[in-house]
């Protein structure tokens, strides 16, 4: 048994759950170790750990995230087994199928997602996590100002962000959270996944889309829009774009919006990955228009 395997098995029996017959670590997270437990007397089930937490709220926030997402807007979620301060145990989901129908399906339970769940106001009512950073999500009447303070200056200040980006970038930043109204359309507020990359879109056990890991907060649909569209959806996909942009009344220039909507994203990734996958590259790109003052 691999080490991490070894780390999860000691979780679940710390936990009480001790009829686990073997772990086989999962892949696709970034934060926490995770894998599949095989159980003598259950069904199996998906346990994610820290080996060293950032702090003993986090699989609690987790927790309420897929309630709320399956409460309050209809999205399919893993049931929660178990939580505590040391460990998250959710019931097992499929990979999702590679179809354009699939996908579709998606484009419905999103659009729903977000129209079914308007806000009067931007936040949520506590912080939570968006891999190992808190999530700050402090109420504010302005999804304007909300954005800029808590999505994407924020990260101003984080070692690795300080280091890739230069003093022309942080101030190309400042100009861009500035210029934010010009910029992106005045959009209520919805609840939203907030971490909504492919790898976090799976399925039932009947084939229905079912989303994992999110960081929800009440703010711009596009937000959603915008992690599925930067991180490479597969090429079934594109039918989900089309399919959404028509449920929700999207206006033709959406995508042009998506760089800037998806910097919040490449800042969390650059302040928390030594590998940031392109990350602090995208940030200077969006950022060059903005480095002399217009």
């Amino acid at each position: 048994m691999t080490q991490s395997a070894t780390f999860l098995l000691d979780r679940l029996r710390r936990a009480g759950i001790d009829d686990v017959i073997a772990v086989e670590p999962a892949t696709g997270g970034l934060a926490a170790l995770a894998g599949i437990a095989t159980r003598r007397d259950a069904p199996p089930v998906f346990v994610k750990a820290f080996a060293d937490a950032p702090d003993d709220d986090v699989f609690a926030a987790e927790a309420e995230g897929l309630a709320a997402l399956r409460e309050l807007g209809g999205v399919a979620t893993p049931e929660v087994v178990l939580v505590d301060r040391e460990l998250l145990v959710l019931s097992v989901l499929r990979p999702r199928p590679h179809s354009e129908a699939f996908w579709e399906q998606f484009a419905h339970a999103l659009a729903h997602l977000h129209l079914s769940t308007t806000h009067p106001r931007f936040g949520w009512h506590r912080d939570n996590w968006l891999g190992r950073r808190r999530q700050r999500n402090t109420w504010n009447d302005d999804g304007f100002a909300f954005f800029a303070e808590h999505r994407l200056l924020r990260w101003l200040g984080q070692p690795r962000v300080d280091a890739a980006l230069d003093a022309g970038d942080r101030a190309a930043l400042q100009r861009l959270c500035h210029r934010l109204p010009d910029l992106l359309p005045d959009r209520p507020a919805c609840l939203t996944h907030g971490d909504l990359w492919a790898q976090n879109v799976l399925a039932t056990p009947d084939g229905q889309p079912a989303l994992i890991d999110p960081a929800v907060s009440y703010m711009w649909a596009e937000v959603d829009l915008a992690h599925v569209w930067s991180t490479v959806p597969p090429p079934e996909a594109q039918r989900f774009f089309a399919v959404y942009a028509e449920l929700t009344g999207l206006d033709a220039g959406w995508p042009d919006r998506m760089p800037i909507i998806q910097l919040r994203q490449h800042l969390a990734v650059l302040a928390q990955l030594d590998n940031d996958w392109g990350a602090a590259d995208l940030i200077r790109a969006t950022l060059a228009p903005f480095r002399t003052r217009t």
